[in-house]
C-alpha cells in the first residue's frame, strides 16, 4: 500500500508540477518583458503575451528543412521541454518537498540543467543550416564556460555542510535545511554573497539571455540554433525556455533563500501552503528581475571569446574567492 501511495503521489505531483512549471514559466517571460520595457521607458507587451505567442505558434505550420535529419530535428524540442520539467521534480516548490527528492541531489540537478541546451545543440546540428551549426558550436562553448563557476558554487556550499558533519552534503534537503547564512560567520557571509553573485551571473548564460545570447544572436546568426524552427517545434522550445527559467531561479532560491512563511502565519496547513507558495513566487520573480531583466537591459551582447574569458577568469575567480572565504571562516570557527 505504501508503494502504491508513493507511486500515485509521484504521478500526481509530476502532473501538477508540469502544469505549474509551464504556466509559471510563460508568466515569468511576460513579467520579464514587461519589466525590461519599463526600464527602457517603453510600455511593452501585455503580461499575457507569451501565452498568446505560444498559442499562435501551435497553430502555425511545422516546417522541417529539406536538409534536416527529421527525427532528430523534431525530437530536440520534446527533449528540451521534458528535461526542463524533470528538473522541477527535484526542486522544492512553494514549501512542498520535491517529487523525486529521494532519487537525486544537486549534482544531478546541475547536469539536468545542461540537457535542454544539449537538445538545442542537437536540433541546431540536425537542421542542416550553417547559421544553426555556428549557433550550436557557440552553445557548446558557452556551456563549457559557465559549468566551471556553477560547479564552484555547489562544491563550496556542499563543502561547508561536510565540515558541519552533514552525512550527504550534496542533498538538496540538507542544503535547504541548513542555509549558508546560518552556518557562516562574517567572513563566510561575505563568501556566500560572492557565491550568490556568481550564481546570478551564471543564470543568463544558462538561459542564453543577453548578454550571453551568442548562440542565437539575431543580428549575427539570424536566430542561430533555432533559425530553422517554426510552428509546434518552436512553441516547445519557447515553452522549455520558460520552464528552465523557473528551474534555474528555483535553484538559487533553494540554495540561498529557502525560508517560508508557514511557520509565522497561524491557521490551517492550507493557509500555510498558500503563504509559502506566494512567497516562493515572489522570491523567484525577484531573482528573475535581478539575474535576467536588469542584466539584459543594462548590457549588450558579449562576443563568444569574451563569454569564455568572463566565465573562466573573472566569474570563476569570484567563485573561488567565495570558496576560500568559506574555508577561512570555517578554520576560524574551529
Amino acid at each position: 500500500m505504501a508503494d502504491w501511495t508513493a507511486f500515485l503521489y509521484a504521478i500526481l505531483g509530476t502532473v501538477l508540477i508540469s502544469f505549474f512549471g509551464m504556466g509559471f514559466g510563460l508568466g515569468i517571460l511576460g513579467v520579464d518583458r514587461k519589466l525590461a520595457a519599463h526600464m527602457q521607458a517603453r510600455i511593452g507587451p501585455p503580461l499575457r503575451q507569451p501565452f498568446i505567442d505560444f498559442r499562435k505558434l501551435l497553430l502555425k505550420e511545422n516546417i522541417v528543412p529539406e536538409n534536416a535529419i527529421p527525427w532528430l530535428f523534431n525530437a530536440a524540442p520534446v527533449f528540451a521541454l521534458a528535461s526542463s520539467i524533470t528538473i522541477l521534480l527535484y526542486l522544492p516548490i512553494g514549501g512542498l518537498p520535491p517529487v523525486l527528492g529521494n532519487y537525486g541531489d544537486i549534482i544531478l540537478v546541475m547536469y539536468l540543467l545542461t540537457v535542454p541546451a544539449l537538445a538545442m545543440v542537437a536540433g541546431g546540428f540536425a537542421s542542416g543550416s550553417p547559421y544553426a551549426t555556428v549557433g550550436a558550436q557557440r552553445e557548446m562553448i558557452t556551456m563549457i564556460a559557465y559549468e566551471f563557476p556553477l560547479a564552484t558554487v555547489l562544491i563550496a556550499l556542499a563543502w561547508r555542510l561536510s565540515v558541519l558533519g552533514v552525512a550527504n552534503p550534496f542533498s538538496l534537503s540538507a542544503l535547504t535545511a541548513t542555509p549558508v547564512w546560518a552556518m557562516a560567520g562574517p567572513l563566510g557571509a561575505v563568501g556566500a554573497v560572492l557565491l550568490l553573485i556568481v550564481l546570478i551571473l551564471v543564470t543568463p548564460g544558462e538561459l542564453s539571455r543577453v548578454p550571453f545570447d551568442t548562440p542565437e544572436a539575431e543580428t549575427e546568426l539570424a536566430g542561430g540554433l533555432i533559425v530553422e524552427y517554426s510552428g509546434r517545434n518552436l512553441a516547445m522550445f519557447y515553452l522549455a525556455q520558460g520552464v528552465k527559467t523557473v528551474a534555474m531561479t528555483s535553484v538559487i532560491v533553494a540554495l540561498f533563500f529557502p525560508w517560508g512563511l508557514s511557520g509565522l502565519i497561524p491557521g490551517s496547513p492550507v493557509t500555510g501552503f498558500v503563504a509559502d507558495l506566494i512567497f516562493y513566487v515572489i522570491k523567484v520573480l525577484a531573482v528573475v528581475f535581478i539575474s535576467v531583466s536588469v542584466i539584459r537591459v543594462v548590457m549588450a551582447r558579449f562576443r563568444i571569446n569574451q563569454v569564455v574569458t568572463l566565465y573562466w577568469v573573472f566569474i570563476g575567480g569570484l567563485g573561488i574567492l567565495g570558496l576560500l572565504l568559506l574555508v577561512l571562516d570555517s578554520l576560524g570557527g574551529v
